[in-house]
């Protein structure tokens, strides 16, 4: 059976599902995260949620089959159902590893109150992070046990292209493909992304569990 982690693994390789406006329904792959990821006329929700319930509902909404798994109702019926609740519906990106050293120099947080790393295990787990002059760097696993990377620059020296070196320096940190999330509106963000070689794959929409729910085991 095709996992969420098989789904992911492989668009970061460029191989995405069909463009057939189907839906496919796999497990959630851990207790903390729900949700629905967009492709190119395929979308993929991974839920505990009875699949035939999914599909129902999606029929049952007067939009565009194609958009109908990120479409405000469904995923408010999704949330209904589940208990669990959304913040925004991101674009997914993904960018290969670069050998060699960050660009610029990084120390290591090794303090696990440090305020980000508490917010970072909220919802990823195996987390790490780094300061810069300005910014801080942080990755940790995330949907399907993905590698997910974000970054926050100070606002005194936004502008001034830390941003994208924190998120190239992220690429050399790492062996696997890395992912991130930005809200459509981050434009700021986005260009920064883009700019360190990060591909645009979809869009996604994660479901929260309330409270704090951490990643496997299930």
């Amino acid at each position: 059976m095709e996992t969420l982690r098989d789904i992911l693994d492989a668009a970061a390789r460029g191989v995405f599902p069909p463009a057939d406006g189907g839906t496919t329904v796999v497990p959630q792959s851990c207790r903390r995260d729900a949700g629905v990821l967009s492709f190119t006329a395929h979308s993929v929700v991974f839920t505990d949620e009875d699949p035939a319930w999914v599909h129902a509902t999606l029929r049952g909404l007067d939009c565009d089959a194609l958009a109908a798994t990120m479409n405000p109702r469904f995923l408010t019926a999704l949330q209904d159902r589940t208990g669990r609740r959304s913040e925004t519906i991101d674009v997914m990106l993904v960018a290969d590893p670069l050998p060699g050293e960050p660009p610029l120099p990084l120390k290591e947080i090794e303090d696990a109150n440090h305020p980000r790393i508490a917010y970072a295990r909220r919802r990823r787990d195996d987390i790490r992070a780094w300061t810069a002059d300005g910014g801080v760097l942080v990755t940790g696993r995330g949907v399907g046990g993905r590698l997910e990377v974000s970054v926050e620059v100070d606002e005194a020296v936004r502008q001034r292209g830390l941003g994208r070196a924190l998120v190239t320096a992220a690429r050399h940190l790492t062996a696997e493909p890395l992912w991130a999330q930005v809200s459509p509106g981050n434009a700021r963000s986005l260009r920064a992304f883009q700019a360190a070689g990060y591909r645009p794959v979809g869009a996604e929409a994660v479901l929260l569990a309330p409270g704090r729910v951490t990643g496997p085991p299930r």
